[in-house]
């Protein structure tokens, strides 16, 4: 599909619409460059993609300088309400040395009005205004993620994330946590991100993520399971592609599971993905990619190992945890789950093997072990 220059500027212009009009408008809190420097990189984006069919837009923090550790900073796109766009990969522009990790969301309205501002869970302990990444009240899913230097994405072919038109997600926006800030402290500006790779070819499938987690903590010098699961209860079939796992310093192993109930109320475990999650922690094809239909569970586990002699909570920070499995799938000719998200109360209170959870036949040395 060929656009003229006039279609690709105007596809841009309604792009990047909040980041090129609010940045007259705010203070230089984190260090913002003005305009026509902000702008450049699109501009000469827009002499690339002129009649190409897969469009590359690059959505990067706009030369921020963050000025204390363990901040998160988020800023937005607008996408074009009138069209239907469907992103098929993202192109990392970011080292770990700099970025701990980025999120993009994709949100009915963004968390604020602003360029960028603070949206991490430290945000209460500042004295700037935080907001979360999506509105509160808006829609809220994860597209994609992403640490430790994993490389690029790319969907498999005739699958995409749809946004703009009739789908719920109206914004886009990127979430960077700066864990440290020495390198910023000799006036250094940061522009990480990604480079969406993006069509307005129409596609029957269609990319959806589950985010799994938990909240809990870890006792000191222990071996701690941090685990979830959810029943999928749409009347959905979802074909699995990809999952990555996430946690802090204290991880050794990350797992998931469908889980499928026989007639007898035996539970049959098939694994989806297992790794380390000190490795690059980018989406790896799914180990089994039968489709996961209505009464299948999800489930995930943390192997989590402290030598620490102090409790280590699940949080924002390196000093605490995280625990998170993301699996992403499409669906084919339907809409993606309602579902976004799956988050049990994690231990001392939630186990597969609690009563009340009710899984059985736990396959408790494989899910720990590489």
């Amino acid at each position: 599909m060929a656009f003229n220059s006039g279609m690709a500027l105007q596809r841009l212009q309604v792009l990047t619409i909040l980041a090129v009009l609010a940045i007259c408008c705010l203070p230089l809190t984190y260090g913002i460059l003005d305009e026509d420097e902000y702008n450049s990189i699109y501009r000469e984006q827009l002499r690339e993609e002129v009649n190409q069919e897969v469009g590359r837009f690059p959505f990067l923090m706009p030369n921020v300088r963050p000025k204390t550790p363990e901040l998160y900073l988020c800023t937005p796109i607008k996408v074009d309400f009138s069209k239907s766009y469907y992103i098929v990969g993202y192109e990392p522009n970011a080292t770990m040395n700099t970025a701990h990790h980025m999120l993009v969301y994709g949100c009915g309205e963004p968390g604020s009005s602003k360029t960028v501002w603070n949206c991490g869970e430290m945000a209460k302990k500042s004295s700037e205004d935080t907001a979360s990444p999506c509105g509160v009240q808006s829609h809220s899913q994860i597209l994609y993620a992403w640490a430790r230097d994993a490389p690029k994405l790319e969907l498999p072919e005739g699958v995409g994330f749809k946004v703009g038109s009739d789908s719920p997600i109206k914004y886009i926006v990127l979430q960077v946590h700066y864990a440290t800030i020495t390198k910023f402290k000799d006036g250094s500006t940061d522009d990480s991100g990604v480079f969406i790779r993006y069509t307005e070819k129409p596609m029957d499938k269609l990319a959806g993520v589950l985010l799994m987690g938990t909240a809990g903590s870890i006792p000191p010098m222990s071996v701690e399971h941090m685990e979830t699961s959810c029943e999928i209860s749409e009347n959905k079939t979802i074909y699995p592609i990809a999952y990555r796992t996430h946690t802090h310093s204290l991880g050794k192993v990350v797992s998931g599971y469908r889980v499928r109930p026989d007639d007898h109320g035996m539970h049959h475990w098939t694994l989806l993905g297992k790794r380390d999650p000190l490795t690059p922690q980018m989406f790896y094809p799914v180990e089994d990619k039968e489709p996961i239909v209505k009464g299948d569970l999800i489930a995930a586990r943390c192997t989590m190992e402290s030598h620490r002699r102090r409790i280590t909570e699940i949080g924002a920070t390196n000093n605490d945890e995280m625990c998170n499995f993301y699996l992403m799938y499409y669906v084919d000719n339907d809409e993606p789950l309602n579902m976004k998200y799956c988050f049990s109360q994690g231990p001392p209170s939630y186990y597969w093997s609690n009563p009340d959870v009710g899984l059985n036949n736990i396959p408790d040395k494989d899910a720990s072990t590489l």
